[in-house]
């Protein structure tokens, strides 16, 4: 796809992009473990409702 910029802006966006700032090393993501979270809200939430219809005694 081809830059809709100017070559000279284009050349400051790069160059902006390439400071330490935007270099900032990331662990990988690792979609099991948010699997594990949502997994564990659900089930904790539907836990806690079936705790308060019992108390509430619905």
């Amino acid at each position: 796809m081809p830059s809709r910029l100017y070559p000279e802006d284009q050349k400051r966006v790069d160059q902006y992009l390439a400071s330490p700032v935007h270099q900032v090393e990331r662990r990988p993501f690792r979609v099991w473990i948010l699997v594990a979270i949502v997994i564990a809200s659900v089930v904790g939430l539907g836990l806690l409702s079936r705790l308060l219809a019992q108390l509430v005694a619905v």
